[in-house]
């Protein structure tokens, strides 16, 4: 009978001991839960809130960034006025628009070519498109400064000699930008319509060549229009690089200046409402182009 007690009181201690680490891991677990939380927190707002006060100073109505006077919009209407700003910004635009249209062309098209390719040398061109992405803007720039270099003086002697002395001489500006925002850009619309074909339904595609049509037919009619949603996505987000891009353009800018390259000598004179205003405006564009990348795809 002692014995039975025993085991009773043995097991209710067991019992005890259990529902004690049962409630510790609970606690412990809720505390990591808001300490993630907590520390998420932190992260966002070391992210967003600076980018919050550019947006909130430039609606500031004095011109010292360090105090809140009043609500103003006049920042915005001398920044309109300033003629610098508007040629960056229309240079910017341009490369953008160009870049985007570049680029979604040149990246859809390769990525249907690689859709053809053998699965070892389609991972070959995979690796060499991600490099692309992966590596830094910088060495991009630098590389393609060099190689833009070498190739205006070894092409500016040939045109004087086809063209005559009145032949246009080749040097970096808004083009060389174009064209090293094209390769860099034409990767991540590669990217996304390779995984847009990953998930392709091809049952349409062979019903397409069951029933005879032609390749071209099949690709208008049928693989294009499954497509139309990584293509423009990777347009928007071509435009969106293009535009916010600073390394790559300041390198292969020569005297041509983009919006970005802008703001980096008006903020070496010192930040000034205008800074703030522009910074605001080229914020808006970026958000617009992301989110309708996000809707679209």
């Amino acid at each position: 009978m002692s014995g039975q007690v025993g085991d009773a009181a043995g097991a209710r201690g067991d019992a005890r001991v259990t529902v004690r680490a049962g409630l510790r891991a609970a606690r412990l677990e809720r505390l990591g839960e808001r300490a993630t939380w907590i520390f998420t927190a932190l992260v966002f707002a070391f992210l967003f809130l600076p980018i919050f006060i550019v947006v909130v100073y430039s609606f500031n109505a004095g011109r010292n960034v360090n105090q809140l006077i009043g609500f103003s919009t006049q920042w915005y209407a001398e920044a309109w006025s300033d003629r610098f700003l508007m040629n960056a910004l229309r240079n910017s635009l341009t490369i953008a628009a160009i870049t985007a249209v570049l680029a979604t062309l040149l990246g859809t098209a390769s990525a249907l070519a690689m859709d053809r390719l053998r699965p070892r040398l389609r991972r070959v061109f995979e690796l060499l498109t991600y490099m692309a992405i992966i590596v830094p803007g910088i060495v991009i720039g630098i590389a393609t400064l060099i190689f833009l270099v070498t190739a205006f003086d070894w092409l500016n002697p040939w045109l004087a000699y086809l063209v005559g002395p009145g032949a246009p001489e080749l040097g970096l500006g808004t083009g060389s930008i174009i064209a090293a925002h094209t390769l860099f850009t034409m990767a991540i619309v590669n990217v996304l319509v390779r995984t847009r074909m990953r998930g392709m339904d091809r049952t349409f595609i062979e019903a397409s060549e069951d029933l005879y049509a032609t390749p071209w037919r099949t690709f208008w009619q049928v693989t294009l229009p499954q497509l139309v949603p990584a293509i423009v996505a990777g347009a928007l987000l071509a435009f969106t690089f293009s535009f916010d891009d600073f390394i790559i353009a300041f390198f292969t800018s020569g005297q041509d200046q983009t919006v970005p390259i802008y703001l980096f000598a008006s903020i070496r004179r010192g930040v000034s409402p205008e800074v703030n205003a522009i910074a605001t405006v080229l914020l808006s564009v970026t958000i617009l182009a992301m989110i309708s990348a996000a809707v679209v795809y």
